[in-house]
């Protein structure tokens, strides 16, 4: 089933990537803006997945290093799209270079198969979700909200620093730069197995000191400087808890997955509109109070997820 979910997906994609940017309609543009998120989605949840399946109780590892390029494409994206932008080419050939890469992945490991499902899959009431990994799958989706919240609205908080607004826009690379480089670091520390829950500790405090130098800071360096130390601390929260996640559901990690992204998909909507309408009543700083109250809620499913899991499976000090 996977894979004929990553095959119809990768097509979805592919297709829309040419007709999103030669549209000149606006019906068609979100059209194919929906079909693309659409699409993204359940290709992210089945690449997950598999990750799982195939690494197994290492699963943080292979999450943290796949993150590692999502965030490196994050960075390399807008660049190679203000590069074509300077060709004769213009911006939209860059969209063609996914869909090359995506065809080139499949002809390189078509024929490689995948693994196999994990044994003794539960059935019937046994194949609910535990409590703890629903706890775990909230805080997940918490994370995600989270690490959104800024990057809509982090170009306006700059702004009223006294930044450009082209200032602010560039200077929001700081946040996907400390994201990337945080992720290269998570990458090697979590090489050691058991350091899961210790880093998720140290993410969420690193991430409530960059975001408070980030909201409360007058001067730009200030700002600059706490937004990069809030990517920081983001980097690893999505990778690290979702191991934690799928370790919760053992042999039901597919269903797992699936209901984090949908927790996750609600709130990344929910979350970045909340804090606008706050924003139309009370300002945009006042409005970012839900970033220090979503981290604390993100603390506390962490606890209690860690306390409702099996002894054998979990340790405030990691996982194994």
């Amino acid at each position: 089933m996977k894979h004929q979910l990553e095959f119809v997906n990768t097509c979805c994609r592919a297709p829309d990537r040419r007709r999103h940017p030669a549209t000149r309609t606006v019906a068609l543009t979100l059209a194919g803006a929906a079909i693309a998120g659409f699409a993204g989605t359940v290709l992210l949840t089945c690449i997950q997945a598999v990750l799982s399946d195939r690494h197994g109780e290492r699963r943080d590892r292979a999450l943290v290093e796949a993150n590692v390029g999502a965030a490196g494409c994050a960075v390399l994206a807008p660049l190679l799209l203000g590069l074509f932008q300077a060709t004769p080419l213009g911006w939209r050939a860059a969209l063609v270079l996914p869909v090359l890469l995506l065809a080139g992945l499949y002809l390189r490991y078509r024929h490689q198969p995948l693994p196999p499902p994990p044994p003794g899959r539960p059935a019937g009431r046994q194949a609910r979700l535990s409590r703890s990994c629903w706890l775990l799958a909230a805080m997940v989706a918490v994370g995600i909200a989270i690490e959104f919240c800024p990057i809509y609205f982090g170009t306006e908080v700059l702004t009223s620093t006294g930044l450009r607004t082209a200032e602010a826009a560039t200077a929001m690379s700081g946040f996907y730069l400390g994201i990337l480089l945080s992720r290269i670091g998570g990458a090697y520390l979590i090489r050691r197995a058991g350091r899961n829950v210790l880093l998720l500790w140290v993410s969420l405090a690193v991430t409530t000191a960059g975001f408070g130098m980030f909201w409360l800071a007058g001067q730009p360096a200030l700002a600059i400087a706490g937004l990069a130390v809030c990517g920081a601390g983001l980097a690893n929260l999505y990778p690290l808890s979702l191991a934690l996640t799928l370790a919760a559901a053992p042999g039901n990690g597919d269903t797992a997955n699936a209901r984090t992204q949908l927790l996750g998909g609600i709130l990344v909507v929910a979350a970045p509109y909340l804090l606008g309408s706050l924003a139309d009543h009370f300002g945009l700083r006042a409005a970012f109070t839900i970033e220090p109250v979503l981290i604390g809620a993100a603390a506390l499913l962490l606890l209690a997820g860690l306390r409702f899991a099996r002894p054998a499976r979990f340790s405030l000090a990691g996982t194994g």
